[in-house]
């Protein structure tokens, strides 16, 4: 519904007003679409979240729906491909970090204990946190946790992954709910 008040980050394109009101900071504990927003997320980087949002889709057939297990397997031949396709950021570095991340994120799965959903939870203890802000210049690029996560998924492997992608990240499945007072789903109220 475009009348109503929503976060200062949303423009008045319908994608992004679906995405903020059905999508952004509902709480996700999903391996596969954790995996994927952590690699938009990384894909971002430098570029508009709608410019990603826009190529949705085509990421998601372009990386076999973000299945990690058949990501990790990409080639060389798969390399060459995705740097063809017009449907997804052609940045090698950026192709590179996603087949890189998806063998670092099998390895997550055997290495630890509780799994990637759990660790990557483990930052905020593993349930959201319910921020209260009163508008889009209060919050941070980045916080302890977001730092606290980057650090450890480069340990592990990761890359694209900084403080302010990890933070973005965590905005984006729930992990900390930055809508603000000004925002129709603000629930900072009393929480």
């Amino acid at each position: 519904m475009p009348d109503r008040p929503r976060c200062g980050w949303v423009s008045d394109d319908p994608l992004y007003i679906a995405y903020h009101d059905d999508e952004w900071g509902r709480p996700v504990y999903d391996e596969r679409y954790l995996f994927e927003m952590l690699t938009l997320e990384g894909a971002q980087a430098g570029l508009s979240w709608l410019t990603i949002l826009k190529k949705r889709e085509n990421y998601r057939t372009a990386f076999a729906g973000f299945d990690p297990e058949v990501v990790a397997r990409f080639d060389e031949v798969e390399r060459e491909r995705l740097l063809a396709d017009e449907g997804i950021v052609r940045n090698r570095a950026k192709i590179d970090a996603t087949i890189g991340n998806a063998q670092a994120w099998l390895k997550l799965r055997e290495n630890e204990a509780e799994g990637p959903a759990d660790f990557l939870w483990s930052f905020v203890g593993g349930r959201p946190k319910v921020n209260r802000w009163r508008n889009h210049s209060e919050i941070p690029a980045q916080t302890a946790e977001s730092q606290a996560m980057s650090k450890a998924l480069k340990a592990r492997g990761f890359r694209f992954v900084g403080p302010t992608i990890c933070y973005a990240f965590m905005q984006a499945v729930g992990m900390v709910d930055d809508h603000t007072a000004d925002c129709f789903l603000y629930r900072g109220k009393g929480a």
